[in-house]
């Protein structure tokens, strides 16, 4: 097992699984330092060759409660909001551009740029009670780690407007009705989830892996006709890889595939 520690927050290395936990008390709040650690692990974490998959959750009671508050009091002005804004995008970027999935296991409050860290994530489960939401607007603010932009494109523009504009929060079982996690799962029973999912994936070319974010990430942002363009055109090169023969050859021989990854 490898062990990475900064002041706000652990990362463990196990199987191809790397878990990264905040640790920041008492509600994690998304400080610009811990969002520099943050930049600091998932560098690391892309040039890890051992590492396949990537889980981030919350220590305690809170995944990640907002920002913190005196930070948002002491902008002094708009050119220092647009500029801590710009940061903050850039790095939850970072984190959904990694090539290799990253699954949030939100274990509790997950509010503001709590919300808007989970969404840059690939995969997210929640523990269930788990509150979500983007309250900015109670604070005469607006998201602006990337809210605006990833929630109406997860949930539909109609119940984002709803809950950036009320500032409402959804419980984990709404959430997983609109489609902005995959599952809710006890609390007990939400670390345990998140690295099974993520061990599954592991024993998967990664390869394969890559190249599906890949598609899905770049294909949104694009018609459907010039999407369906570059799943034809991923889906050709991966024809070529060492991976696409063993998986079938595996498949014919009805065994397990020893992926070489490449």
């Amino acid at each position: 097992m490898t062990v990475m520690t900064g002041a706000m927050h652990s990362c463990k290395v196990e199987e191809s699984v790397a878990l990264v936990t905040l640790n920041h008390p008492p509600a994690n709040a998304l400080t610009p330092e811990l969002l520099t650690e943050l930049a600091g692990t998932f560098d690391s974490l892309a040039m890890d060759d051992a590492v396949k998959i990537v889980v981030l959750t919350g220590a305690g009671r809170f995944f990640v409660a907002g920002a913190d508050i005196r930070v948002l009091a002491s902008i002094p002005s708009s050119a220092e909001g647009e500029a801590m804004a710009r940061r903050g995008q850039m790095i939850l970027n970072k984190i959904e551009a990694l090539e290799k999935p990253v699954i949030a296991a939100i274990n509790g409050a997950c509010l503001g740029g709590g919300l808007e860290l989970a969404m840059c994530c690939h995969i997210r489960l929640a523990a269930e009670g788990a509150r979500l939401g983007q309250p900015e607007i109670n604070l005469g603010i607006m998201p602006g780690f990337g809210g605006t932009q990833r929630l109406p494109r997860l949930i539909g523009q109609s119940k984002a407007m709803e809950l950036i504009l009320t500032g409402e929060p959804v419980s984990a079982r709404e959430a997983m009705s609109l489609g902005l996690v995959s599952q809710v799962v006890s609390p007990d029973n939400l670390l345990r989830q998140a690295l099974g999912l993520a061990r599954t994936m592991a024993a998967k070319s990664q390869v394969a892996l890559r190249t599906s974010l890949r598609a899905i990430r770049q294909g949104g942002a694009l018609t459907l006709f010039d999407g369906l363009a570059l799943e034809a055109r991923l889906f050709g090169e991966l024809c070529d890889t060492e991976d696409r023969k063993e998986g079938a050859a595996a498949f014919l021989e009805k065994r397990q595939p020893r992926f070489k990854n490449r």
